[in-house]
């Protein structure tokens, strides 16, 4: 089991930005001091929900900062950028981190950022599987040309190529977020191990999996990739010594970060929208995932590991919103959680 911390640089009430982004970057320096496997970093724009706008450029910054850490992108949204350029910072970060890097892709929202980016509402409802695909052969290629509805271009070279890192590994890893039966089928047809959001629980989330797994088959991807592929679960982790202690510190801190961020998002084409009710969410994230002691956060995680299959965990780990706090649940969730998993 591989345990790692999901950042989304959360920017709480009465904090800055600048703030956000410190407790970001600091939450994974002690990641890898505490013995986590990974960092997972999310990416958003013009809202308070997450302060970071390029995960991948954060990422660059901890690969360069970090020795062991694998850092990997929860998500980079593709249908803001185009994919050879993604494609190229992705090969970049694999070659010169000796193999450190996931890059992990979504579809992202309806969102006014397909105005500002002038990708348009297209690339989010139609164009994200031709977007995937050339992202992916820029990866796995030596050359590419495109001819498609929304790409075309003569060969070029993939430069730096994937394959020249010395690591030994081909190239970096791409995982793709899902949340609905259209993703998983295309992850699954893509044989792209999935990243399960935090909002779903592991009844749903092994469903996904034997929906990926089914589609895979049918594909005809090898028994032992379709069994051995590393999905990645997000979720929330609070550590206390007693439960309630651990449920109380999100409750007062989650609401209100919540209702600033998620009212701070606006539809590109002003299509209604109905976002999640705050306590109630924070309420159900408690219920879903690691809250509690650390016997009962490493038992919950074994329960959804062997529910689901999945073996890889994104944990929200920031949910306090203090720096001095995060640093202290994650120093926890290494020292006190790990070795019961291991």
């Amino acid at each position: 089991m591989r345990v790692g911390s999901f950042v989304l640089a959360a920017q709480f009430p009465g904090q800055g930005q600048g703030e956000a982004l410190h407790r970001a970057v600091r939450s994974a320096e002690v990641a890898e001091e505490a013995g986590l496997d990974a960092v997972w970093l999310a990416e958003h724009h013009f809202v308070p929900y997450g302060t970071c706008p390029s995960a991948i450029t954060l990422a660059a910054l901890l690969l360069g900062r970090t020795h062991r850490l694998r850092v990997g992108t929860a998500v980079s949204v593709l249908p803001t950028v185009h994919p050879v350029a993604l494609g190229e910072q992705a090969a970049l970060l694999h070659v010169t981190s000796g193999g450190r890097f996931s890059l992990g892709v979504g579809r992202g929202g309806p969102w006014v950022d397909l105005e500002v980016f002038g990708s348009g509402l297209e690339a989010y409802e139609k164009a994200y599987p031709e977007s995937l695909d050339l992202l992916l052969r820029w990866l796995r290629e030596p050359s590419v040309a495109a001819d498609g509805d929304r790409f075309g271009f003569r060969e070029v070279a993939v430069v730096p190529r994937p394959s020249e890192s010395l690591s030994g590994v081909p190239g970096p890893e791409v995982v793709l977020a899902c949340t609905s039966p259209a993703s998983v089928r295309l992850a699954a047809e893509r044989g792209l191990p999935m990243l399960l959001g935090m909002h779903v629980g592991d009844e749903e989330k092994a469903e996904m999996v034997s929906l990926w797994r089914k589609h895979a088959r049918a594909c005809g991807h090898p028994a032992d990739q379709i069994l051995g592929a590393a999905h990645v679960s997000a979720g929330v982790c609070q550590i206390a010594d007693r439960r309630t202690e651990a449920v109380e510190t999100l409750l007062k801190a989650m609401p209100g970060w919540l209702k600033q961020g998620l009212d701070a998002h606006v539809t590109v084409d002003g299509r209604a929208r109905q976002m999640r009710d705050p306590l109630a969410y924070t309420e159900l994230l408690c219920g879903l995932h690691p809250v509690g002691t650390p016997r009962l956060c490493a038992d919950r995680l074994a329960a959804t590991s062997e529910r689901t299959g999945i073996t890889r965990f994104a944990l929200l780990i920031e949910g306090s919103g203090d720096l001095a706090a995060t640093e202290e649940n994650v120093r926890r969730l290494g020292a006190e959680v790990l070795p019961h998993l291991r």
